[in-house]
């Protein structure tokens, strides 16, 4: 059994930033693909970023692209979202996903990943 547990969640002024990270536990490997996806209140969850098991592959939806940066370290089972230039619209309740995977591949669909974290929340104040 694997657990993904978010944290680094909270509030703050639009224009500010924050850093998410998520603790792999458990039966983990590091061929792992590690995502974030994030779903506001009335809304579908939605894909944020995505990252190889080696880091150098990375993947960001288009509303972050350029603000957001995914990372990971394998030593730790760790993955990192920082998220500069937060906007209103981006207030949501983000979760980190992982799957194991092939070299190359970064799905973007919540349908591909295996293991989900509790969620960590994240409020934007205009």
């Amino acid at each position: 059994q694997v657990q993904l547990l978010e944290s680094g969640g909270g509030l703050v002024q639009a224009g500010g930033s924050l850093r998410l990270s998520c603790a792999a536990s458990g039966r983990t490997t590091s061929t792992w693909v590690m995502g974030w996806f994030r779903q506001a209140p009335g809304k579908e969850r939605e894909f944020v970023a995505a990252i190889s098991w080696t880091g150098g592959i990375t993947y960001y939806a288009d509303s972050v692209k350029g603000r957001f940066t995914i990372s990971r370290d394998n030593v730790k089972n760790t993955e990192y979202l920082q998220m500069n230039s937060l906007k209103p619209e981006d207030a949501a309740v983000y979760y980190c996903a992982a799957r194991t995977a092939k070299a190359g591949w970064v799905p973007s669909l919540d349908s591909e990943y295996t293991y989900w974290g509790q969620g960590t929340q994240v409020t934007v104040s205009s």
